[in-house]
Formats: C-alpha cells, sequence, structure tokens
C-alpha cells in the first residue's frame, strides 16, 4: 500500500469514528426525558456527589413538567438532534475527498471553539451551575483533537497529491 493510499484511509477512519460519535451525541437528544429519568435512577444506586444527583434531579424535574405541560418546548431537542445528524452527513464530503473538502473540517473545529464562549455566556443566564458549563466545554475540547488530527493528515495528502491544475471557469 502507497503512503498516499494509507494516509487516506487513516483519514477515512477518523472521519467514520468522528461522525459516529456525532450521530450518538444526536440521536441521545430525541429520548432526552427517558434518558435523564435512568441516569438518575443509575446515579441514585451508585455513590454520588449531592450537587451532581440535585442538579440531575432538578433538571428531570424540569423535563418532566415540559414533556407532560408543554411537550412543544422538547421540540427544540429533536431540533438539536436533527442538527447533529445533518452536520454528520457533511462529512461525506471529506471521506469523498479530504483535500478538496477539508473545510468542512476546519469548520468543525470553529464549531468546537464556539462551544466555550456560547457555554460561558449561556450557562450563566440561563442557570446552568459553572461545573455543568465545564462539561459542555469539554465536548469542544475533546472534539477538536480528532479533527485536529484530521486536519494534519489532510495536509499530508494535500502535500502527496499532484496538483491538477486551475479549475476551469464554468461558462455563463
Amino acid at each position: 500500500m502507497s503512503d498516499r493510499a494509507a494516509l487516506l484511509r487513516g483519514i477515512r477512519v477518523w472521519l467514520v469514528l468522528f461522525v459516529v460519535c456525532l450521530v450518538l451525541s444526536g440521536a441521545t437528544a430525541f429520548p432526552l426525558v427517558h434518558e435523564l429519568r435512568w441516569t438518575e435512577d443509575v446515579l441514585r444506586s451508585l455513590p454520588t456527589p449531592d450537587p451532581l444527583m440535585d442538579w440531575i434531579a432538578r433538571v428531570r424535574r424540569g423535563l418532566d413538567t415540559a414533556d407532560t405541560d408543554y411537550p412543544f418546548l422538547l421540540y427544540g431537542t429533536d431540533w438539536l438532534a436533527f442538527a447533529h445528524l445533518v452536520i454528520a452527513v457533511a462529512f461525506y464530503g471529506p471521506y469523498r475527498d479530504p483535500v478538496r473538502n477539508i473545510w468542512v473540517v476546519e469548520f468543525a473545529m470553529i464549531a468546537c471553539a464556539g462551544i466555550i464562549p456560547l457555554a460561558l455566556i449561556c450557562g450563566p443566564i440561563r442557570g446552568i451551575p459553572f461545573w455543568w458549563s465545564v462539561i459542555d466545554m469539554s465536548f469542544g475540547v475533546v472534539g477538536v483533537i480528532p479533527l485536529y488530527v484530521l486536519r494534519r493528515k489532510i495536509k499530508r495528502l494535500e502535500a502527496l497529491t499532484p496538483n491538477p491544475g486551475p479549475t476551469p471557469a464554468l461558462a455563463t
């Protein structure tokens, strides 16, 4: 296997890993009410710090109330889940042609960076405990790691790829 083929295979493995995590992250937003009930039950059976248990119980009560009295509010989490799935589809471009579609990886890196100011600004406005905002921010920090690895690998692939020359302009 050539260096270029091995690099392309490695890129595709990282892309698939990232997409699987993105899809799983999104899919968990659909059954949020049931997941939180299950999480609370599990945490009650473990030695869980009181602040975490209090927060989970509070969020569960809020979701239960929203689910019972204002189910349309949970439509927002459906859209959150859908957005994750749509973003995952965008990674088909880099899978097909990583060099040409590196912008998708760079866009995702910017999105990961954007999680930090979002959590720091919106968390306090919405009454989210700071330690929970830190957990939210960790998604951006952890998410950028495979994207950074991908970008470096794609740049190496670009260096190994012969330049086909300029793309001809479309006729108008």
